[in-house]
């Protein structure tokens, strides 16, 4: 399912005002002669029209092409926030100096101009238009009656998908479920942080009625949204909640049925070898509920690119890359020891990965590490880099269904479920390719007793045991920020004066623990006439 070229050009049809500075873009006639008059009269344009929706999932390049009317917005990934504003991650770089926008989220200095932000509103928005598009008119087309629930299904999905990427970082936004014209937009209205999230909800239940299981959808379409994936973001959503501002007031039950319900399903497991999940091998494994899908070619920036440049921004600058997402000592040292995740996850200096010597040059580095999750042969052109990005994995649902079990006083059956995932990780090789010029998996050779099975515990020590099994298992992967926020435990991990801005930026709606808010972008804040989140001006 790699968006393909049309499927990109097509996106530009689907994609519909929401500010005014799109005004000149919309006035203009369709090129060609698919319009959304007959769109899903024809699947092969229906299919196309959801693959556009997908696409907008996978950008995380800037220059005009995540904007219908041509603005400059900047790189975004969620490792720029999920990694780089916690203690997992510090920004690197060539210097301590390059990439400004970096440095104000780590700092959490970020103005509403901040562009990596601001591309994250822009893209979400994009996105969710296009989802809209379908929504909106599959129901009146003519292609077959399962197809047009698949694809309606999988269009609910991707609309949940980035408002929940907007309500995590913004709060509250203004929820559409349709069109929006320019003379609409000055009166779009600001939902709350609770009618936020029962918008997601409400779209990732329709999606998990409308979507097959992961095992029912053909081999062309391994990758597209599953009820798995609908149904892990809707535990993951409420669990959110649970620990930051919960209005539609959820209980750990919830989490507990929904992640049962995935298990029992039968249609995941844990990939046997840790140290491939990350690896070709390891894309749309048992594993994955839903990862964002790339490949490889000779196109650079641009709409007809299928690949990523993700890899390119946390590569060695001594090999490839540019630098940016250095792991910090402070995660190194969370590793247990002999932990073999350690090792799939950091770079250190004069490692060899992929079969490649990788010095660390310090002046070109903050802290000493890379992140080998990262880690790929540079492709044709180094903005195409073709490696997945997983975005949920079995993993997280057994250790979801862990935490609400300890939550729900049942710390036997918790512990069994983290002891799966350390089960695993003991039984992982070395990441592949740590012999000069070979790409094998070679075992590790660790002692008998590496990571124990944990016996015995209960209440707090539970508690974080699961946490600590969360941030080992997930490192890199972009899901530390959301984790400390909605375990209370964020800002005790600032340095004094960052924690001091962060605290500025907390959300005014009753929160559970405290949810600081990044800025909403500066045009949309003016034209659309929202209120700013607290402390920005």
């Amino acid at each position: 399912m790699k968006p393909t070229r049309a499927a990109v050009l097509l996106g530009l049809l689907l994609t519909t005002a929401l500010t005014p500075g799109c005004k000149d873009f919309l006035d203009k006639d369709p090129l060609g002669t698919t319009t959304q008059d007959n769109l899903f009269k024809d699947p092969t344009n229906a299919v196309q029209a959801i693959n556009a929706v997908y696409d907008v999932a996978a950008w995380d390049q800037g220059p005009k092409w995540g904007d219908p009317s041509g603005q400059y917005v900047a790189q975004t990934y969620e490792w720029m926030f999920g990694d780089l504003m916690t203690d997992d991650s510090e920004k690197g770089g060539s210097s301590p100096s390059d990439f400004g926008p970096l440095i104000e989220l780590k700092t959490w200095n970020i103005p509403p101009s901040n562009q990596t932000v601001t591309t994250l509103w822009v893209h979400s928005f994009t996105g969710i238009a296009r989802a809209n598009t379908v929504i909106n008119n599959i129901d009146a087309g003519t292609i077959d009656g399962a197809l047009k629930s698949r694809l309606k299904g999988e269009a609910l999905f991707l609309r949940a998908y980035f408002y929940f990427n907007l309500v995590k970082g913004f709060g509250g936004v203004p929820l559409f479920e349709k069109s929006v014209t320019p003379t609409e937009a000055p009166n779009v209205t600001r939902a709350t942080i609770a009618q936020t999230y029962a918008f997601i909800e409400k779209d990732l239940k329709a999606a998990a009625a409308l979507l097959p299981e992961k095992n029912a959808a053909a081999a062309a379409d391994l990758g597209r949204a599953t009820k798995g994936a609908a149904n892990g973001y809707l535990a993951r959503a409420i669990m959110y909640q649970l620990g930051t501002v919960n209005g539609n007031n959820h209980t750990w039950q919830e989490v507990y049925d929904i992640t049962s319900t995935i298990i029992s399903s039968t249609q995941y497991s844990l990939y046997p070898n840790y140290a491939a999940i990350h690896q070709d091998v390891g894309e749309n494994s048992s594993e994955s509920l839903f990862e964002i899908q790339f490949a490889s070619d000779n196109n650079t920036y641009g709409p007809i690119s299928i690949g990523t440049t993700n890899n390119i921004f946390q590569n060695n600058r001594k090999t490839w890359g540019y630098g940016f997402n250095n792991p910090t000592q402070n995660l190194v040292d969370e590793f247990e020891a002999n932990d073999p995740r350690k090792e799939v996850t950091i770079i250190k200096n004069n490692d060899i990965v992929l079969g490649i010597l990788n010095p660390v040059d310090i002046t070109q580095n903050a802290t000493g590490y890379f992140n080998r999750k990262a880690a790929i042969i540079a492709p044709n052109a180094p903005e195409s880099g073709p490696q997945n990005i997983r975005k949920l994995r079995y993993a997280d649902i057994l250790l979801m269904k862990a935490e609400a079990a300890a939550q729900l006083s049942r710390p036997a059956e918790a512990i069994t479920l983290v002891n799966q995932v350390r089960a695993r990780a003991r039984m992982s090789t070395r990441p592949p390719g740590t012999t000069l010029g070979s790409m094998s998996y070679d075992p590790t050779n660790a002692p008998a007793n590496t990571l124990p099975d944990l016996v015995g515990l209960s209440g707090s020590a539970l508690l974080n045991a699961i946490w600590h099994e969360r941030r080992v298992e997930f490192a890199e992967e972009s899901l530390r920020f959301w984790d400390l926020v909605r375990t209370g435990r964020y800002l005790a991990v600032l340095p004094a004066d960052v924690r001091a801005r962060a605290m500025s930026h907390i959300a005014t709606e009753t929160s559970v623990n405290p949810t600081p808010l990044l800025p909403i972008s500066l045009n949309d804040a003016q034209t659309w006439k929202l209120p700013q989140n607290p402390g920005y001006n």
